[in-house]
């Protein structure tokens, strides 16, 4: 009877200095980039550990370096608008270096939250990455005088803290600018809920950069918003605008809709840009949505190689990093479309 072999031998350290012809010392300075090794003979051990299908224990590098490879990613967005994209820049950035990432969603219950940051510190995580909703909302769990480090990412941090979000006051320019530059001079900023930072932060920006000052129409962050904002518009007297700058990507879609039932051409006749890039709305709305991209995945990764360098002991400045938007233009607003 023939037996199946279950699992294939694993490949060891002993086997990648074998093939590169190099002691087992330098095979693994040369794969930690650690001690004295030749550029030429680092590269070669690095490739030929591929070429074997070398993976290194997890749990023999945890022992010799103390360390147990795995970051902690803490959030109370328990819908994943925000936390999804920014989790997928973090894991980008962290598994070039053999780090994973373990995700607790602790939505606005702090016996819940404290339950995780336990339960984190059992697993002996290497630092925390917390993150949320708004960026002007801490977490409601206390991650002061942790024994591991914590970065903050679009999500209200301490003082002390290394805090990363989006600069949404240069977002907003990024789609005034477009909208004045394609020729349009009537803009309108239809937007979110006035108690929100960012909201405040995008609307100051907005009246900066528009020579034709309009009052911003506040809300909520819905479809339902959009859409009647646009009512109260085209119902009211005097001169219409040719542009309509959104909050969020939702509000875009229904003003988008309502234009629509007015019989107003987009973008002809008003030009829409939103705010998120938010894909699963902006690539469903007809046309297709200009918006602001807030790249939360590059909040991620810029958030994750920080926590990395402070669980290996190096300086890190304390402060906030606003990391600029991006404006992925589509059909609705008229101009060259962009590649997303």
């Amino acid at each position: 009877m023939l037996s199946i072999e279950n699992s294939k031998k694993r490949v060891t350290i002993h086997d990648v200095a074998a093939a590169a012809g190099v002691s087992i010392s330098t095979a693994s300075k040369a794969l930690n980039n650690t001690g004295r090794v030749g550029i030429e003979t680092r590269e070669r051990v690095k490739r030929v550990s591929v070429e074997i299908g070398f993976r290194p224990n997890a749990l023999a590098r945890g022992l010799l370096s103390k360390r147990s490879f795995t970051i902690g990613l803490l959030t109370n967005d328990t819908y994943g608008r925000f936390t999804l994209p920014l989790m997928a820049g973090v894991a980008e950035a962290l598994v070039d270096h053999g780090v994973s990432v373990f995700l607790c969603a602790i939505e606005d219950d702090p016996a819940m939250g404290q339950i995780h940051v336990e339960a984190m510190l059992d697993k002996q995580v290497d630092g925390i990455i917390a993150t949320g909703k708004r960026i002007d909302r801490s977490l409601p769990v206390d991650l002061s005088n942790l024994p591991v480090p914590v970065v903050y990412a679009f999500t209200e941090g301490r003082a002390d803290s290394v805090s990363f979000r989006s600069d949404d006051g240069q977002g907003a320019k990024l789609a005034v600018e477009w909208l004045s530059r394609i020729g349009r001079r009537r803009i309108v900023h239809l937007t979110g809920p006035e108690a929100f930072f960012s909201v405040r932060e995008r609307a100051a920006a907005y009246s900066a950069a528009t020579a034709h000052k309009e009052p911003v129409l506040y809300g909520v962050w819905s479809e339902s918003w959009g859409h009647e904002a646009v009512a109260r518009i085209w119902s009211a007297p005097g001169e219409k605008p040719d542009a309509l700058f959104c909050g969020n990507d939702q509000i875009a879609r229904g003003a988008v809709d309502a234009l629509r039932e007015h019989g107003i051409k987009v973008p002809e006749e008003v030009s829409v840009v939103g705010f998120d890039n938010w894909e699963i709305v902006a690539a469903q709305t007809r046309p297709p949505l200009t918006t602001v991209d807030m790249e939360l995945k590059e909040l991620g990764r810029q958030a994750g190689l920080t926590v990395l360098a402070l669980a290996e002991g190096r300086p890190v400045e304390p402060g906030v990093r606003k990391l600029p938007c991006r404006l992925v233009v589509r059909q609705s607003c008229g101009g060259q479309p962009s590649e997303k």
